[in-house]
């Protein structure tokens, strides 16, 4: 097993883009881990002044030229165009604030263990948009990070309800054939004679508008995880089914060792790197899938913050034309997708035993 272990790792470095990519996935976990301390504001915090602000640009050096080991931004001031009647903001030199770590801002209860108000960084007393505002002020690096959160645990969530579900029913229909394969069979064939999205959709439409933000995240979970279990308990079955006779398998059946051993302990560690593979290329899928019903209306709604409830603002053509910025959240999102398809990719070329 430790040969095996030092294979599927010495064939995983090879794949660089999988290497850096496991490093992103792993950072942005930790990022959503320790979101309230790594976002400078709480994500629904606004000033209306600061409506549709553009970012602000971190420097080191003032106007003079002049090195500042402190970094700073510039204040902004905004006037009305007199054609367009829009905000136009323009930087104030005359007004400099520098950027703090670990500074005192809004108070927050991290993950139910104790409050603080201690953030990694930010302007003592000010909002800072490192990302820019939205249409009400509101910090949208703040909201990406807590956004992040939320689609990526999701996304984890699902994909382990559906790993689940499909190694225990795959298992089951597998290992004892007969009756109990023909039903499962018969269950897998119906649910994916339904067309994915529309089934989604309906579901996610069935949700009561009273729930709170914690049903129905939990809600969309089960959703997605009950509509994607089917093509893993099938692999799943098609393993079990080769394996069951194998000699190791019949002698402990004559030892007298449960089925649920059997299965559990001896037959599903032969292809764990196929389900750590199966589970890295899921997530994604996840991912978009919660962004699409949430960016539709159907998902997460305010003030729960994700990835899809920020895309939403970038609905029309007018907002991306006046403010640009909005669609940084976009580019997490392809991030983020790119990230775990490139893991996924190398995890499965390593778990291959005919690969190099």
């Amino acid at each position: 097993m430790d040969i095996q272990k030092r294979l599927f790792i010495k064939r995983f470095k090879k794949s660089k883009f999988g290497v850096y990519s496991l490093f992103i996935i792993l950072f942005l976990y930790i990022i959503s881990l320790f979101a309230e301390v790594v976002a400078p504001h709480d994500p629904n915090r606004y000033d209306s002044k600061k409506s549709e602000s553009p970012p602000n640009i971190i420097r080191f050096f003032d106007e003079a030229g002049n090195f500042q080991i402190s970094p700073f931004v510039y204040d902004y001031k905004f006037e009305r165009n007199k054609i367009t009647l829009r905000k136009e903001f323009v930087e104030d030199k005359t007004v400099k604030y520098k950027i703090g770590y670990f500074i005192r801002g809004d108070k927050y209860d991290f993950l139910g263990i104790f409050e603080s108000n201690i953030h990694l960084f930010g302007i003592d007393g000010r909002m800072i948009y490192i990302l820019g505002a939205d249409k009400l002020g509101r910090d949208l690096f703040s909201r990406i990070i807590f956004g992040t959160r939320m689609s990526l645990s999701i996304g984890l969530l699902g994909v382990v309800l559906s790993l689940l579900l499909g190694v225990v029913l795959g298992g089951f229909s597998g290992y004892y054939g007969g009756i109990t394969d023909q039903i499962i069979q018969r269950i897998i064939e119906v649910l994916r004679s339904f067309p994915q999205i529309p089934l989604w959709l309906t579901l996610a439409a069935a949700l009561p508008n009273s729930w709170s933000t914690t049903q129905v995240y939990f809600s969309i979970s089960i959703i997605l995880s009950l509509t994607t279990w089917t093509g893993l308990a099938r692999v799943i079955r098609g393993k079990f089914i080769s394996l069951r006779e194998e000699d190791f398998i019949l002698a402990s059946k004559l030892a007298g060792t449960s089925d649920a051993k059997i299965m559990f302990v001896y037959m599903l560690p032969s292809f764990y790197s196929y389900l750590i593979a199966h589970l890295t290329l899921s997530v994604p899928n996840m991912i978009v899938a919660e962004t699409s019903l949430s960016f539709l209306g159907l998902g997460l709604q305010a003030p729960a913050v994700s990835w899809g409830v920020l895309l939403q603002s970038v609905q029309n053509f007018t907002s991306i034309v006046h403010m640009p910025w909005m669609l940084s959240t976009c580019v997490v999102v392809v991030i983020s997708i790119l990230a775990f398809n490139f893991a996924g990719d190398a995890l499965r070329d390593a778990a291959d035993p005919y690969e190099g």
